[in-house]
């Protein structure tokens, strides 16, 4: 029987539509911005005129990009640390997250632990301290200085401690009684019944590690070594147009036109592959958060 909607109700599914689409759009609002100015002419986007709509509608800017080395350089250093990076939170998150999913019958010092990590999440050594460290560490302009500072993820842990948690004892205990010990109860069971919240921690990961611009920024001292975030915020704040050097091949590149094109292939990526692991994303989410 189809339930019979009042007028209220129509009215508050309809205002919720258009708020939420409204909400939608100014979220999208500016990504399209720049995709416009990255597809119109450089002096309609210099001067300002491009808002929704490219105007002199032309590729130069993304032929001009995709000729450049040291984007591609950039980009396969984001790759390679994305690809360090998010093996090593992942792997150390579900390393910590299993014996802290333990009762403190089992661990006895499993409260103090969970609140040290949680401490990490509110403060942390400092700027200088840091940079010092891994000064001192020999990792200045090395791969290993964008990834160890960020090896331990305080939040994928507790995420991925929730779901460990949430998970039947018996299991466990079946499991004991079989002869497995900790190491084979957590890759035999724990980490295959856990692949959804694993998958929510990967993503996590995964945008953290490809947005991250500042670590290679105070890291690394040479500009070939940038990962693609930091490339592109020295374009951002240079504003460097000195290699067009073919003026009239390239007459309807600007500055803006040139990074809005930087912008946009350097987001395709993430944007590609969000919405594949976004049901892992949610259900994780959800199951994660099930028992503290």
């Amino acid at each position: 029987m189809v339930e019979k909607l009042t007028a209220s109700r129509r009215i508050f599914i309809i205002a919720n539509y258009v708020v939420l689409t409204s909400l939608s759009l100014l979220c999208l609002f500016p990504l399209w911005h720049v995709l416009a100015v990255s597809l119109s002419g450089g002096a309609a986007a210099t001067a300002g005129f491009v808002t929704v709509w490219p105007i002199d509608f032309t590729w130069k800017s993304y032929q001009f990009v995709l000729e450049k080395p040291e984007f591609f350089r950039a980009f396969g250093i984001t790759v390679q640390r994305l690809l360090l990076g998010v093996a090593v939170n992942v792997l150390i998150a579900i390393l910590v997250a299993y014996p802290l999913s333990k009762e403190s019958e089992s661990f006895r010092w499993r409260t103090l632990y969970a609140w040290m990590i949680v401490f990490t999440m509110l403060f942390n050594g400092g700027l200088i301290p840091t940079y010092l460290v891994i000064r001192q560490l020999g990792l200045l302009d090395t791969m290993w200085a964008l990834v160890l500072p960020t090896s331990i993820p305080a939040f994928l842990i507790i995420l991925l401690l929730n779901f460990f948690r949430g998970l039947p004892k018996e299991l466990e205990e079946a499991a004991v009684m079989d002869g497995a010990g900790h190491w084979r109860t957590l890759w035999l069971i724990y980490v295959p019944l856990s692949l959804p919240s694993i998958a929510t921690i990967t993503v996590f990961a995964s945008v953290f590690h490809w947005n991250a611009w500042f670590d290679g920024f105070m890291y690394l001292n040479r500009p070939e070594n940038f990962p693609l975030q930091t490339y592109l915020r020295t374009v951002v704040i240079q504003r460097d147009v000195s290699s067009l050097t073919d003026i009239e091949r390239w007459k309807d590149v600007s500055d803006r036109t040139m990074i809005g094109a930087q912008v946009i292939l350097a987001s395709l990526p993430i944007i590609a592959v969000y919405p594949l692991l976004q049901r892992f994303f949610i259900k994780g989410m959800i199951l994660g958060s099930v028992k503290g």
